[in-house]
């Protein structure tokens, strides 16, 4: 579904914020990706999402290249950033409207997931009102709704659970899981190394720009929790 390959980004003033970076996610995959701040993260998720071009390497997402083939990537994917910036002039449901016609969902069905989600989020009252009024967490649980009406492929999320309260993490862990049930994939950042340990089927720990390790999650802990594994893998390192 997704695959990386030898990806490189060096930024202006001449750091490496990501180094020969290869991994691929399957279909079925939730794939956790685990470092400390500036460790590469984000600028892989927006390498992989067409937000931030790079020199070097290549991405593909359900077998086209985001670089060759833009449009039909952004087709299949589903993006959502640490801080969602959506339009503040706009009422909720207008944005999850908009997000209907960009993506060419029909509006019996789109209807019917905007309720579902909304209703799960218990955002459905404030969907009238103007984004600009909203709290972050309700924020953050529109953009998530943006997201999973138009059943994307893939889902890529950069720390999806800040600010979310403990009802709304657990709605959006099912919803991840029930969409991977249903053959898609999601590659997603997180600082929660306890929540990663439990929903990931696989991990990657990066460092610097390079991957340290990753794979299957099982096989990566062992005995030992990701907590220790993440803090031996990265002051071997």
């Amino acid at each position: 579904m997704l695959e990386i390959k030898n990806l490189s980004k060096t930024y202006k003033n001449g750091k490496k914020a990501v180094d020969n970076l290869t991994l691929t996610v399957s279909a079925g995959d939730i794939y956790g990706f685990i470092g400390h701040n500036g460790a590469g993260k984000t600028t892989t998720i927006r390498a992989v999402t067409g937000v931030l071009d790079f020199e070097e390497g290549e991405i593909f997402i359900d077998s086209k290249s985001v670089k060759a083939d833009p449009i039909a990537c952004k087709s299949v994917t589903a993006y959502i950033p640490d801080n969602p910036d959506l339009y503040d002039n706009l009422t909720g449901i207008k944005y999850l409207n908009f997000i209907r016609d960009v993506f060419k969902v029909p509006q019996q069905e789109a209807d019917m997931l905007i309720k579902k989600y909304a209703d799960a989020f218990e955002i459905t009252a404030n969907l009238g009102d103007l984004i600009s009024s909203y709290s972050h967490g309700m924020k953050q649980k529109l953009a998530i709704i943006s997201a999973f009406i138009h059943s994307p492929k893939l889902l890529v999320l950069d720390e999806p659970f800040v600010g979310l309260d403990p009802k709304a993490a657990l709605e959006l862990k099912n919803m991840m899981h029930d969409l991977c049930d249903k053959g898609g994939a999601i590659f997603f950042s997180t600082h929660v190394l306890d929540t990663a340990e439990k929903l990931c089927n696989k991990i990657a720990i990066i460092k610097g720009g390079k991957l340290l390790a990753h794979g299957i999650t099982e096989e990566i802990l062992g005995d030992s929790s990701l907590e220790e594994v993440f803090m031996e893998v990265v002051s071997n390192e």
